[in-house]
């Protein structure tokens, strides 16, 4: 009896290993990270967090599927116009995090719909893109833990979409155009950092406590959909919007960040390990 418990345990220990990271997420630096969204503010989530690991040295892309285009109820403006409009508060967002625009992707699918998207497209345009990368952590919603976690649809797709495009990545034989035509390598990516899943579910925590004014900064730049502009856009300035808008925007950002004992944390479940045990535990 002895034996077997000793056999279990060395059998469940690379895995509990695993659960965080061997190194504190707060002292990476050197690694690129690659972040998979559905919308362009979805980054959000992550935005302290990201402006640490690129203050700490680290090279940090933003992919974003959609263009944002349906998310307003303002009957004035197009799909057209609020793509355009969500595509620079992304811009300017992630230069208050210190991420430079030619590190923004947006594949240009209409919000909304991705779930609608011809998958294997989809799918083939994450791949390129982490061949051509070639992310040391990705950073995405969480597809679930041993069951599927509840996002609503572009986010729910976009999740599962970088899980699928993770694991063809790293087979040559799967989208090998892009290394035939455009001379790219396979790719496996080690690391994982989901956002947005169930808090049970998180075994990480970040302390952010010297970036929560940038998340602040960053998070106001979101003014066609964090303040009145959702319903009545008059331009990306604030200062054209009512009094109260900014003070209410900002409240709003504040109250999502989490706070313990004068502290700021954003928390994640990490994983490393191959792509295919990233949603379940151990199966014997």
């Amino acid at each position: 009896m002895k034996l077997s418990f000793q056999i279990l345990i060395l059998m469940i220990l690379p895995f509990c290993m695993s659960a965080q990271p061997q190194q504190p997420v707060e002292e990476w630096t050197g690694k690129t990270i690659l972040l998979i969204a559905g919308h362009p503010d979805d980054d959000h989530q992550s935005h302290a967090t990201l402006a640490m690991l690129k203050d700490h040295g680290n090279e940090v892309y933003i992919l974003t599927m959609t263009t944002g285009n349906v998310g307003t109820k303002d009957p004035k403006i197009s799909r057209f116009q609020l793509a355009q409009i969500r595509r620079q508060e992304e811009v300017d967002a992630l230069k208050e995090l210190g991420i430079p625009e030619e590190n923004y992707i947006n594949l240009g699918y209409d919000d909304g719909r991705l779930e609608f998207a011809d998958r294997e497209e989809a799918i083939g345009k994450l791949v390129y893109y982490i061949r051509k990368i070639h992310p040391d952590v990705l950073f995405s919603f969480d597809p679930g833990y041993n069951y599927v976690v509840w996002q609503k649809s572009d986010h729910r797709a976009a999740s599962y979409l970088a899980a699928d495009a993770v694991r063809a990545a790293e087979w040559r034989l799967l989208y090998e155009g892009h290394i035939i035509q455009d001379g790219l390598t396979a790719h496996a990516i080690p690391e994982f950092m989901f956002y947005g899943g169930n808090i049970s579910d998180k075994n990480t925590t970040v302390n952010t406590t010297d970036y929560v004014e940038k998340r602040v900064a960053a998070g106001l730049k979101y003014v066609s959909q964090w303040s009145s502009g959702w319903s009545d856009y008059k331009g990306p300035d604030l200062a054209d919007y009512p009094p109260e808008d900014q003070k209410a925007m900002e409240e709003r950002i504040r109250r999502r960040i989490v706070m313990e004992n004068g502290f700021a944390y954003e928390r994640f479940r990490y994983h490393k390990g191959p792509p295919d045990t990233m949603g379940h535990a151990p199966r014997h």
